[in-house]
C-alpha cells in the first residue's frame, strides 16, 4: 500500500502510512469565524479570522487511527469541529498540558518522549515528540506548550512535523538527532500585535529555508501559511527564500483536498 498525504488546510494533514491513517492538528470550522488567542487581558487583544475553511469536511475523513495535536490552545490548530473529530480517533497524542484540558482519553508526550503504534502491515511506527517554541524567547507563558513530531517507520527516512514554532535551539537539536527525509514545516510568519508591539509566533520564510538546510531534508513540505488573517507570508515569500538559499528543488507543494504519494 503506497504512502499518501492530503492537505486539508492550515496544519491539518491526513497521512496514510503503511495503512495507518493519521490526522494532524484538525481544524474544520467554517470560514469567517473570528477567534481570540486566549482569555487573559493580553491574549484577548490577539484576534484572528479563518478566511478559507478546510478543503474537506470531517465527514470525508473516514476512519482515523491516530490524531497528532501539536497544541490545543489555538483554534487554527484545533477548533470546535476538530475537537469533535478527536472523539472518533482510536488514539490521540498531544502535549501534557493539552492532555489535562481535553475531555477524552489521550496520550501525553513531553519533548523527546516516544511511543510506538502498530501498523496494519505489521510494521511499527515510532512517534517522538519534539520541542517547539511558539514565539519569541520567554513567550511560553503567553502561548502555552507546543510540540512537534518525528515519525519513524521502517523502510523510509524519518518524517518531521515541526508544529507551530520559530527556528531556535530545539529545532536545531532535531537536526542533530535525526536524518530527516521529509520536513513538514509550519510557516506563514504568524504575527499578532497589540499595544504597539508586533510579535511573530511561527517560522517566516527565511527561517523555514534555514531549518531546511539544517535538517538537510531532501523534501520540504510547507503548511500553515494561507487562509488566516494572522499569516503574513505565503507561497511567494517561501519560494523566494528557498530560491535565495539554493534549496528551491526541495520544496513540495501539496494541493488542497487531494491525496498525493509521498
Amino acid at each position: 500500500m503506497a504512502d499518501r498525504i492530503l492537505h486539508a488546510g492550515t496544519a491539518t494533514l491526513l497521512l496514510e502510512l503503511g495503512g495507518l491513517r493519521i490526522l494532524t492538528d484538525p481544524a474544520f470550522d467554517a470560514a469567517g469565524i473570528e477567534y481570540r488567542v486566549g482569555p487573559d487581558p493580553v491574549t484577548r487583544q490577539f484576534r484572528y479570522t479563518n478566511l478559507a475553511g478546510a478543503a474537506i469536511s470531517p465527514a470525508d475523513l473516514g476512519e482515523i487511527d491516530l490524531v497528532l495535536v501539536s497544541h490545543d490552545q489555538h483554534d487554527d490548530n484545533l477548533d470546535a469541529a476538530g475537537r469533535a473529530v478527536l472523539a472518533r480517533a482510536k488514539t490521540v497524542i498531544t502535549t501534557r498540558a493539552a492532555a489535562k484540558r481535553l475531555a477524552l482519553p489521550v496520550q501525553a508526550l513531553a519533548p523527546w518522549e516516544s511511543t510506538t503504534v502498530a501498523l496494519p502491515d505489521g510494521r511499527k511506527l515510532k512517534i517522538t515528540a519534539t520541542p517547539a517554541r511558539h514565539g519569541p524567547p520567554l513567550s511560553e507563558w503567553l502561548v502555552g506548550e507546543v510540540i512537534g513530531f518525528v515519525l519513524e517507520l521502517e523502510g523510509r527516512p524519518p518524517i518531521y512535523i515541526s508544529g507551530d514554532t520559530v527556528l531556535y535551539a530545539g529545532v536545531r537539536e532535531v537536526a542533530q538527532r535525526f536524518r530527516v527525509g521529509t520536513a513538514i514545516l509550519h510557516v506563514g510568519a504568524a504575527t499578532f500585535g497589540a499595544l504597539g508591539i508586533s510579535l511573530r509566533f511561527t517560522m517566516d520564510a527565511a527561517e523555514a529555508a534555514a531549518a531546511a538546510e539544517l535538517l538537510d531534508a531532501p523534501q520540504v513540505i510547507p503548511i500553515h501559511y494561507t487562509g488566516w488573517t494572522h499569516f503574513k507570508q505565503g507561497r511567494v515569500d517561501i519560494e523566494g527564500a528557498f530560491q535565495r538559499a539554493g534549496l528551491a528543488e526541495r520544496l513540495s507543494w501539496l494541493p488542497l483536498g487531494q491525496f498525493v504519494a509521498f
